[in-house]
């Protein structure tokens, strides 16, 4: 995953925990905020990368809808961008510093991966002869 929709996945993930402290889960929202503000400066309030971020906040556990704005932050080359991988990079860094911040926070680079998530499992089978 990119990380800019690493980004965005783990502020939603962080703000649904109760053990982040009003003052925590605040900073989180603040620098979410900035993050999604610059997203809409940057793409237009109407562009695809936006309205699958505001897709993604009504159903945060969606795995298409995390899919489909990982789609969309390539197609715009959002996770090329300087001050959105700034911002982004800012919103990880704030949720790290909360009561188990970091376990919400997943990024995967690179071919062959399988990433899971609440107690799930994955795996990747490649080339693997048939029995």
């Amino acid at each position: 995953m990119d990380p800019v929709t690493t980004a965005i996945v783990a502020a939603l993930a962080a703000g649904a925990i109760s053990a982040v402290t009003e003052a925590g889960k605040k900073a989180v929202a603040d620098t979410y905020e900035a993050l999604k503000s610059l997203l809409k400066k940057k793409f237009g309030h109407e562009s695809e990368l936006v309205k699958s971020v505001e897709s993604l906040e009504t159903r945060p556990d969606s795995t298409a809808r995390k899919n489909l704005l990982q789609e969309e932050v390539i197609a715009a080359k959002a996770d090329q961008d300087p001050d959105i991988l700034q911002a982004a990079q800012a919103l990880l860094n704030q949720i790290s510093t909360q009561p188990d911040g970091v376990k919400h926070i997943q990024h995967a680079a690179g071919s062959y991966i399988a990433q899971a998530d609440r107690g799930s499992t994955a795996s990747v089978n490649v080339n693997q002869p048939r029995g």
